[in-house]
């Protein structure tokens, strides 16, 4: 419901400002933001901006993953002997729910060098494809030490 009051705070502010250019709509949701703050003893938000940080803190994970798995690749793709055993590993799940699942295959899928290949019928394991599953236990440790637990903590109420 925050989210929406956020939305519609930096609607506003594009309305009154009379720009809805990206940068002013991204300045305008900031600001709404900082508003939001300003009287979240007020208006109970508490929960909102810690979740908030959350997220923001998965997504800024995923996009360092990406950039390093991209570089990793790219060394991988112009080393004059590939070195490589490509495989697929079972990967226990510790998310739940269908969601979770979902953001963590997705993630595991855009990075480069692995993709998603099938969640098991109960959701106890996702099936990963690596470039180089060498060190399929690496991978693992990798994985829920990273997009699992931070998948996790930002879907905490």
């Amino acid at each position: 419901m925050l989210f929406i009051f956020n939305i519609l705070l930096t609607l506003a502010w594009a309305t009154f400002t009379g720009s809805f250019s990206a940068l002013n709509l991204l300045f305008g949701f900031l600001l709404s933001i900082f508003a939001l703050w300003l009287i979240r003893g007020e208006v109970g938000t508490f929960g909102y901006f810690s979740r908030s940080r959350r997220i923001i803190s998965l997504i800024l994970l995923f996009l360092y993953e990406l950039v390093m798995s991209a570089w990793r690749v790219a060394i991988l793709v112009m080393s004059p002997k590939l070195d490589i055993k490509p495989g697929i590993f079972a990967f226990p799940l510790t998310v739940q729910n269908d969601m979770q699942i979902t953001i963590l295959a997705n993630m595991i899928t855009l990075t480069p060098g692995t993709l998603s290949v099938d969640v098991s019928d109960d959701k106890k394991y996702i099936y990963v494809h690596a470039i180089d599953a060498s060190d399929p236990e690496a991978a693992r440790r990798d994985i829920a030490e990273g997009f699992e637990k931070k998948i996790m903590e930002a879907s905490q109420p």
